[in-house]
């Protein structure tokens, strides 16, 4: 997919260096391939724990998902642990509930320590439209409680008022350990600490194949790397490289926008505790404002990672929906990007042969589950290996219809799952 070069994250970046192009024969301990959150956080951690590592990007770092999602710290994963309590043997399911909110404390543990600026906030609101998604949500409150997040708070019809300045919602789950960030600094961010620990990073440098071996060889059109492990870490940017990840995942696209300035007083009327938000239908819409006092508004998912050609028209409407009273604001940046979804909606991490790793598909709850697999990916690399299994363990399937159908019967499902949401039922 071509880069949307309207995002309001790369015109806001941090001032950085490019990292140059791989163009020689190198050799380390773990080479990563991809520069988002995923392989970021695999190389951050390791490079900590004195490993030898090579990163390589095909465009720039943070140039998918992770530099152009909503930025919004949200806990859990795609589907809730009841799920997983329901479907998995009981220990798996242990270690997977005691591991729901880890992802936030790594991302604010990062920030912390490496002083990366990303106009981190603190407070995150799962909105309710109808009485059904509110009591779902009450659900939701009395099993991240039984997991150990103490920091949650059910606010009713006046009490979601309060905190966001619309008409839509019949109450709200505050979840105060959530949060927002500027997406693309943190991963720009992190990858400066990498650099600072030792750790090369390599820009437009595409893998053009991983041989199997110890070492493994992994080739670019310019250079090659030998590494006793690999991580394949490109997500939804990862084509056919390796082909038995791509049969079980499926690339989609999402789309933001970003007003005009607003100022501090108009953004506060809006989100007065400057909060971010997400509503709770099956095809979400996610907002907050930005460090400069902009609305960021996305929603929506495009199957098949098409790129839409008028934005705006898919996204304005659903700002005006929430926020009538900005008819008059200008939007100046819209931007998609993509994201991997499974059928199961959880994400798939795994093995292929004794050292190649892959972590991926997390369907729309990226920003902190990459962190958290970046830790794991140090674990189980180190000797440690029973937290990254439990997810290793989870069953994942390919779409219905193969790659020719899975398109249009994902998007007949979501237009289903859609109505209900209008119906309330």
């Amino acid at each position: 997919m071509t880069e949307h070069v309207n995002s309001y994250y790369a015109a806001s970046a941090n001032k950085h260096a490019p990292y140059p192009t791989l163009t020689e024969q190198l050799e380390c301990d773990v080479c990563v391939i991809g520069a988002g959150y995923t392989g970021l956080s695999s190389a951050l951690h390791l490079v900590e724990k004195g490993y030898k590592v090579v990163v390589l990007e095909a465009a720039r770092v943070g140039f998918g998902a992770s530099g152009r999602n909503g930025g919004q710290i949200v806990n859990s994963y795609s589907r809730d642990i009841d799920t997983i309590e329901a479907n998995c043997p009981p220990d798996q399911a242990r270690l997977l509930g005691s591991m729901l909110f880890e992802g936030g404390q790594i991302i604010r543990e990062r920030i912390k320590r490496y002083n990366i600026q990303c106009d981190l906030q603190e407070g995150g609101v799962f909105a309710a439209e109808t009485e059904k998604q509110l009591h779902e949500l009450k659900s939701q409150y009395a099993r991240w409680q039984k997991w150990g997040n103490d920091q949650l708070e059910l606010l009713d019809a006046k009490g979601v008022r309060e905190v966001v300045a619309s008409d839509r919602y019949v109450g709200a789950l505050l979840d105060k350990s959530g949060g927002h960030i500027h997406p693309l600094n943190l991963a720009l961010g992190e990858a400066e600490a990498i650099r600072m620990q030792g750790g090369q990073i390599f820009e437009q440098s595409a893998v053009t194949s991983i041989t199997p071996g110890q070492p493994a060889l992994v080739k670019t059109a310019k250079g090659a790397v030998k590494a006793r492990f690999v991580v394949v870490a490109g997500n939804a940017y990862l084509g056919n490289l390796v082909p038995e990840l791509a049969s079980k995942s499926m690339p989609c696209g999402t789309q933001v926008i970003a007003t005009e300035v607003l100022g501090e007083e108009r953004a506060r009327s809006l989100l007065p505790q400057n909060y971010c938000l997400e509503d709770c239908n099956y095809l979400l819409d996610y907002y907050r404002t930005s460090g400069d006092h902009r609305l960021l508004y996305g929603g929506g998912v495009v199957y098949g990672a098409r790129d839409p050609a008028d934005i705006e028209r898919l996204i304005i409407p659903k700002m005006l929906k929430t926020f009538p009273q900005l008819a008059d604001v200008k939007v100046e940046y819209t931007w998609t990007g993509n994201f991997l979804l499974t059928l199961s909606r959880l994400p798939q991490f795994g093995r292929i042969g004794p050292n190649i790793y892959y972590m991926q598909g997390y369907s729309g709850h990226g920003v902190t589950c990459t962190h958290l697999a970046g830790k794991l990916l140090s674990e189980v690399l180190s000797g440690q290996a029973e937290r990254f299994d439990a997810f290793a363990k989870l069953p994942h399937y390919p779409f219905p219809g193969g790659r020719l159908f899975r398109i249009p019967f994902t998007a007949a499902g979501a237009a289903w799952y859609t109505l209900r949401d209008r119906l309330g039922v």
